[in-house]
């Protein structure tokens, strides 16, 4: 295997509209979460033209078409990860606020949940760097505007 080959995986942390929750959903059947809450977002493919193409993309295939939200593309937090087969993740995490619907899960979720910030630490199972990456992003809003968000 070639250890300097990586997927890169944008992920978004969904902010509810007050910016007090983030939305986290609980993975089913997957090699390294199972069971355990994480962000929404995956692999970018080919057929993506941009970074917002899969942002789109993964949005609409894991929460659905009529969870509206608004995306900052610009900035991201990142993280790398090593798989448990050895395979390595770019991980560009995203902030982004809801505006609209509730989330319709995929088969790759069996359940979501809208955690307080404040109770963030405390919630689990989760992926470990939820924390950490959410504060970071929530920083971001102090320096943006409006009109830096995409809507997908």
């Amino acid at each position: 295997m070639n250890h300097l080959a990586f997927q890169y995986c944008p992920k978004i942390a969904v902010f509810s509209a007050d910016g007090r929750k983030v939305l986290l959903c609980r993975r089913k059947g997957e090699q390294d979460y199972d069971g355990v809450f994480s962000l929404i977002g995956g692999k970018m493919e080919h057929s993506d033209v941009t970074i917002v193409d899969a942002l789109s993309r993964e949005k609409t295939e894991e929460v659905g078409e009529s969870f509206a939200i608004n995306v900052l593309p610009q900035y991201s937090v990142n993280v790398n990860f090593v798989k448990a087969d050895g395979s390595h993740m770019i991980l560009p995490h995203h902030l982004a606020r809801h505006i609209a619907g509730a989330p319709v899960l995929n088969h790759e979720y069996s359940e979501f949940a809208w955690v307080d910030l404040g109770e963030l630490a405390a919630f689990g199972p989760k992926v470990d760097n939820i924390t950490w990456i959410t504060a970071a992003l929530k920083r971001l809003l102090a320096i943006v505007a409006d009109d830096d968000f995409v809507t997908i």
